[in-house]
């Protein structure tokens, strides 16, 4: 178990990226922790939800950056409570500044899981949950390695265990990830 100060960790990537693996494997390292997985929120919506899609439009991206303020202010209401929060959610391209945008709390980290699309297309062959449908895996690599901010601690764990993916996350996450107030 870690304990330090609380902090709040964005774990992001492409669907099949190994996020929800990661953020919990990581939040069970903390003595005091939650794992806020955003996409909750979009679930939530019962009637009118939009879903984000390669062509999508205001509508669409209003839903986006609303799932992603609810999981800020969650987060951030957690971190007032002594939790280390590790929120994991698919925040590519330039909404990733929005995310940012909606932390007021520091310290604050952002860790990119990148890994390579064909080993991304593996394993969401392997699950059961399927992530892609409007989307294809090198559609949205393209979105996450060419229009997604250079923020945090970029990850390829294309080669790495879940549990050595964490291990990584937690050596470098004080030296290179921590967004800067």
């Amino acid at each position: 178990m870690m304990e330090e100060r609380p902090s709040i960790i964005l774990i992001t990537g492409i669907m099949a990226s190994g996020k929800s693996t990661v953020a919990q494997l990581l939040s069970e390292r903390f003595e005091k922790s939650v794992h806020l997985r955003g996409d909750i929120f979009r679930r939530m919506i019962v009637n009118n939800r939009k879903e984000v899609h390669p062509e999508a439009g205001n509508d669409e991206l209003d839903q986006l950056r609303l799932r992603y303020k609810l999981a800020a202010q969650s987060a951030e209401l957690y971190l007032q409570a002594g939790f280390t929060v590790v929120v994991q959610d698919v925040v590519v391209g330039p909404v990733l500044n929005d995310f940012i945008s909606y932390i007021k709390s520091r310290p604050f980290y952002v860790v990119v899981l990148c890994p390579q699309s064909d080993v991304v297309k593996i394993r969401e062959a392997a699950r059961s949950k399927k992530g892609y449908g409007a989307w294809t895996v090198e559609g949205l690599d393209q979105i996450l390695r060419n229009e997604t901010p250079r923020i945090g601690l970029w990850l390829d764990s294309s080669e790495l265990s879940p549990e050595e993916t964490v291990n990584q996350i937690i050596t470098r996450l004080q030296n290179e990830a921590k967004v800067q107030t």
